[in-house]
């Protein structure tokens, strides 16, 4: 059984920064996509940020791209998005999710994920 669990958001003035974590277990992940989502009141889920448990590679939206990254850390079995020059509009619970990497998804998409965190709530004050 694949659990992910997230920490770290809380609130933070608009320029400041936040590092989350999702810590998986119940399962080896080397052949592994995790994402990040975010979901704002009132605003569908939206695609933050993927990396490959193996290899690393990543992909973020543009609306974060430059301000957030995303690593991993195979010995804990941890995922990180560290987001910096946080906005207002960053403001949101932010999910990790994981699923078997296949060559040609859309990693992107949030309906190619079985597994989900509980979230975590950030909050950016202007």
């Amino acid at each position: 059984q694949v659990q992910l669990v997230e920490s770290g958001g809380g609130l933070v003035q608009a320029g400041g920064s936040l590092r989350l974590s999702c810590e998986a277990s119940g399962r080896t992940f080397s052949r592994y996509v995790m994402g990040w989502f975010r979901q704002a009141p009132g605003k569908e889920r939206e695609f933050v940020a993927v990396i490959l448990w193996s290899g690393g590679s990543t992909d973020y939206a543009d609306s974060v791209k430059g301000r957030f990254t995303v690593s991993r850390d195979n010995a804990k079995n941890t995922v990180y998005l560290q987001m910096n020059s946080l906005k207002p509009e960053d403001t949101a619970v932010y999910y990790c999710a994981a699923d078997r990497y296949v060559i040609g998804q859309n990693l992107r998409e949030d309906a190619k994920y079985d597994y989900w965190g509980q979230g975590t709530q950030v909050t950016v004050s202007s």
